[in-house]
This record gives structure tokens, sequence and C-alpha cells, in this order.
């Protein structure tokens, strides 16, 4: 799970950042409202923590924005304001939940596992690209009647150019969606790892799934399916 902290207070998002990594999820942090709605755009987050309060755009007026935008990712607002006005204002903005600043560690991470649990019941579990099937519950992967292993990074990559199939997925978004370092641009990390999935997925099948644009990425291509 992919999380954006959106938060001014530089020592609190340290906080947050080191808890939600401790806890196992990804995170990527942002102190103003218009690089938060930036980052948002510019890829795909599982859950938005925003607080209120902050330079630039506010919290509300990210939130506005956010849907306007269609950026669907659910937020749970994070903030000191915590009168009833202002958490309803939030929650018709199409935030999923409002806990008031300070709060209990481990209430936040009861909330995000309660996210978590509404997402595995409405998203697909299972996604299908022509003999391709990945089961991202149980994070099975087969091609025909192959069973396939791969590691942790394979699985993460292959999953969002599944969840992409038929689209070209550039190194940067590769890079953003699959690792929460930042890498030199010249690092040959994405070619690697993309040359051992290849070899696993396509090796030994007359059709090739895994595509490479030359000078724009890759694509998995192929007949997309999902199922519950």
């Amino acid at each position: 799970m992919k999380i954006l902290i959106v938060e001014d207070e530089k020592k609190l998002s340290g906080f947050m950042e080191k808890g939600l990594k401790q806890a196992g999820y990804l995170t990527v942090i942002c102190h103003d409202g218009s690089t938060a709605l930036q980052k948002a755009a510019e890829e795909d987050f599982d859950l938005i923590l925003l607080d209120l309060m902050l330079p630039g755009l506010n919290g509300f007026e990210v939130l506005k924005n956010l849907r306007a935008f269609n950026i669907l990712s659910p937020v749970i607002i994070v903030s000191a304001l915590s009168d009833t006005k202002r958490v309803v204002e939030g929650l018709d903005l199409g935030a999923v939940d409002y806990i008031k600043k300070p709060f209990e560690w481990e209430e936040l991470l009861a909330r995000i596992r309660t996210i978590q649990r509404i997402a595995s019941k409405t998203n697909s579990n299972k996604i299908t690209v022509d003999d391709l099937q990945i089961d991202i519950a149980s994070r099975k992967v087969t091609r025909g009647t192959k069973e396939i292993a791969l590691t942790s990074k394979e699985f993460t990559l292959l999953h969002y150019l599944a969840r992409h199939a038929n689209q070209v997925i550039s190194k940067n978004q590769l890079l953003e969606n699959a690792w929460e370092i930042s890498f030199d641009p010249e690092s040959n990390i994405v070619e690697v790892y993309m040359h051992q999935l290849r070899k696993k997925i396509d090796k030994g099948f007359d059709t090739p799934l895994i595509k490479t644009i030359i000078g724009a990425g890759y694509m998995l291509k192929g007949n997309k399916t999902t199922t519950p």
C-alpha cells in the first residue's frame, strides 16, 4: 500500500513516515497543498493522509481539486481543526475519514487497515492478461499451467504493469511506483529488473507479453480481464 502524507509540520510528517514504513507501507511526503496535488496527479496512491492547514492550497482546496481531476485515492483528513463544521465539510468534500490531532498512533493504523479492507472488497482480486493470471491477494502468478515464482519487487512491477495493461509505462513511472527512494536518472535498476521479469514471464512462451517501447518505456500487452 502506497500512502501520500501531506503534512507541513516536518517533525510530525517524519514521525508518521517512520511509523508507516515500520508497518510495511510505502510513503511519500509533501509539505504543501500544491505539491501534494501534483504528486497525486502523477503517481498512484492507495491512500492520502491530508492535513488541512497547509501553505499554498489548504486541505479543503486540495480535496476539491482531487475530485475535480477525478483522482480517486481515498483521503483521511488528519487535522487539529476538530469542530463539527470542519469535519462535516471535509467528509462532504469526499474524505473517507477524519482524525483529530493529537491522535493515537494505533488508532491511525487501525483506520488505515479499515481502508485496506474496504479496498480489498471493491477492487479486483485477479488480473488476467491473455494467459497470464495475477492473484493479488495470494501474490500467485501463473502463465498457462506454469506457476511463476517472483520476488516481492518483481511482483510489484508486474502488478503495476498489469493494472495499466496496454498502456506505455515510462521508466520514471516504474521508479515512482515500485520504489520509494530516488535513483540517479542514469541508474539501470529498472532495466535489470525488467530483464529478470521478462525472462520469467515470457521465456518458453510463443507470444511475449512484456514489450519494450524504444524511447518511451514498457507495456504489458494483451487482452485484459479482472475478476473479484
